[in-house]
């Protein structure tokens, strides 16, 4: 008689609402060679960042371009709005929580300008990034195309 473990796995809806593109697609080699973490990544068509699951805030830059969450399981996941946005030094962004914060799936993040960081030149590609891969036994990435912040299946995680 074999003994069975079901392995858990980790359902990540859509932090913003745009298209859901391949990370290999981000014009940023940390990102596209997955340097950070292998995950997905959006073309936001709101300014509006949700939380992809329930779970902590465990990093928010003075910046607030990018949220790091820790999920109930122990998984990392890091959010970034666009490329080079760090320049920005925060202008055009403000974020909703703070560390420690608790977040449910859908509750808003952190808000952003599209308008204005598309006119200081800056590339909106949003990574959303599994940082302790180590945790990660198998990854299956939504179909790319259309998605809506906070409800529709983005990623699916099978913990180790």
């Amino acid at each position: 008689m074999g003994f069975f473990f079901r392995k858990t796995k980790v359902q990540l809806v859509a932090p913003v609402t745009g298209s859901l593109i391949s990370l290999e697609q981000v014009k940023d080699p940390a990102f596209a060679q997955k340097m950070l973490g292998d995950g997905v990544a959006f073309l936001p068509e709101t300014g509006e960042l949700v939380a992809p699951c329930d779970g902590v805030i465990s990093y928010v830059p003075d910046t607030a371009h990018a949220i790091a969450l820790t999920e109930k399981h122990g998984l990392e996941i890091l959010l970034h709005i666009g490329l080079n946005t760090v320049e920005q030094q925060g202008r055009g962004f403000q974020a909703r929580v703070k560390a420690g914060d608790p977040v449910k799936q859908g509750q808003v993040l952190l808000t952003f300008d599209r308008d204005r960081l598309q006119a200081k030149g800056c590339d909106l590609s949003t990574p959303l990034v599994i940082t302790n891969g180590d945790k990660v036994a198998r990854l299956e990435k939504g179909p790319q195309g259309p998605v809506t912040a906070g409800r529709d299946l983005c990623l699916t995680v099978t913990l180790n």
